[in-house]
């Protein structure tokens, strides 16, 4: 198990030590889409919901999920995070309508944020559909990914399926 960081000499899950990693500053940006009915993109549009603008609860949802990621993720380092932002994007799916949410993240720290960028995006997107799901239950939370990091040791990185666009 050694050659896992996240696992010590016995085996067990253990938190990373990065206090030798130089400090830089690093971003992440991370997208979740979810697909759902014409009748609730329709709902939305003219502000029919009860619960009110989903949008602006899935922007806050984002946010505190970003901040509390390593009370959801058990060996993410609590870090001082510098910046947050959420945007959202609707466009016409085949089968009704889909909101892209992205969240990009940043910090001046010895990690990276990918997953403080990753759980900002599944936290709008529980939020959102929690706001939603009176009109359309059958929405669908559909791919989440990374799709890109700068700074740290490993370089910068930008997603495959998310490069030329």
């Amino acid at each position: 198990m050694s050659e896992f960081s996240h696992y010590n000499d016995e085996g067990r899950s253990k938190m990373v030590d990065i206090s030798h990693k130089e400090e830089s500053t690093r971003t992440a940006t991370a997208e979740s889409r979810i697909l759902m009915s014409e009748e609730l993109y329709q709902a939305i549009q003219r502000q029919g919901l009860k619960k009110g603008d989903p949008l602006q609860a899935a922007q806050i949802a984002g946010v505190m999920g970003a901040k509390k990621t390593p009370d959801w993720i058990p060996m993410c380092h609590p870090i001082p995070l510098q910046g947050t932002d959420l945007s959202f994007d609707y466009q016409e799916a085949d089968d009704g309508y889909e909101l892209i949410i992205q969240a990009t993240v940043t910090v001046k720290s010895n990690t990276g944020v990918e997953m403080e960028a990753l759980t900002a995006v599944t936290a709008a997107a529980l939020t959102f559909y929690d706001m939603c799901k009176a009109i359309d239950k059958s929405m669908i939370i559909k791919e989440t990914l990374l799709i890109q990091k700068t700074g740290g040791k490993s370089g910068d990185f930008a997603h495959p399926r998310r490069a030329g666009e």
